[in-house]
């Protein structure tokens, strides 16, 4: 009868292993506390007020003080942003707005003409930008009635300058194209800390409504 096979080198160290998943699990996510190496940092409370800018050993010995940890929550602002709060509680928080952000995102609509006036259009573009800064989905959709579709590159040109107004907080999905007597094209919103408003002094409600209920206007002969 055989014997098993047993190797020849010596047995892994449990405690070792168990200290090496420890360090990988600490060097993932955001730096904190020593890991934090740049010379000064903005910092902020657990509450969101503003402490300024500070050496960074400062920081460190305030959140020494207060029994919490320094977490760096903006690495690439200069100089990075900093906040006091415990790391577990930190953890929660972010998994909360992750979990939270996961299941209120929808995919709003938003309708427009070729020759819509400027005043209009500006409405459309400032409600497109709260809707992709929240988070959700654009589907934006020019119409067409028949007459219009004999100087269609209006409609064209007019699309495209919405995607540009609204580059600070999506990107299109894919070329404009042509669905029967419309224009569409998708609007997907930048990560969060990307988007940026432009043509809204502040966000407004995450949840206004959309074009979608509007029925589509009468065609012309």
């Amino acid at each position: 009868m055989s014997l098993p096979f047993r190797p020849s080198g010596p047995r892994p160290n449990p405690s070792q292993q168990r200290g090496n998943f420890r360090r990988d699990k600490e060097e993932r996510g955001p730096r904190r506390n020593e890991r934090i190496k740049v010379p000064e940092v903005r910092v902020v409370t657990a509450k969101g007020e503003m402490l300024g800018i500070m050496p960074t050993e400062r920081a460190l010995a305030l959140a020494r003080e207060h029994g919490v940890d320094l977490i760096e929550i903006a690495a690439s602002a200069q100089p990075p942003v900093c906040k006091l709060i415990e790391m577990g509680k930190f953890l929660y928080e972010e998994a909360k707005k992750t979990k939270h952000q996961k299941h209120t995102a929808k995919m709003k609509e938003l309708k427009l003409r070729p020759r819509i006036d400027e005043h209009d259009l500006m409405i459309k573009i400032r409600r497109g930008e709260n809707f992709l800064y929240h988070g959700h989905k654009v589907k934006l959709v020019l119409q067409y009635r028949f007459r219009e579709l004999e100087h269609a590159e209006i409609g064209v040109e007019m699309v495209k300058r919405v995607i540009a107004e609204l580059t600070n907080v999506c990107t299109a999905d894919n070329t404009p194209k042509r669905v029967g007597r419309s224009i569409v094209v998708g609007l997907t919103p930048l990560q969060q800390n990307r988007r940026k408003l432009v043509h809204n002094a502040e966000p407004g409600e995450d949840d206004l409504e959309d074009d979608s209920a509007e029925p589509d206007e009468a065609d012309e002969s």
